[in-house]
């Protein structure tokens, strides 16, 4: 039983020696996908302020009227709605690591 251990174990050395510290290298077309991601990400950014600008435009419009005050949950939406999409930034980034 010792003679069979003894031949694995040198076998398992024999093997770790000869495999390379491998260098990491990007998966092809990794930079096209990281350049639609970043697209995307000013997407979401302009998306977010156009959203606030329309909704904050609204709420005067509202006001101003005296009609029904609807706008105010347009604007808490488009703050929740870039909150979560500055949360997933971060995370994205993060697991991205750029």
């Amino acid at each position: 039983m010792s003679t069979i251990l003894a031949a694995v174990h040198e076998t398992y050395g024999v093997v770790l020696a000869q495999v390379g510290n491998p260098t990491p290298e990007a998966p092809p077309a990794s930079d096209k996908l990281l350049k639609l991601v970043r697209y995307f990400t000013w997407f979401v950014l302009l998306s977010g302020v156009l959203g606030i600008t329309y909704a904050g435009g609204r709420f005067a419009w509202e006001k101003w009227t005296g009609g029904g005050l609807e706008s105010p949950k347009m604007v808490a939406g488009a703050m929740i709605g870039g909150i979560v999409a500055t949360s997933a930034g971060t995370i994205m980034n993060a697991v991205i690591g750029s």
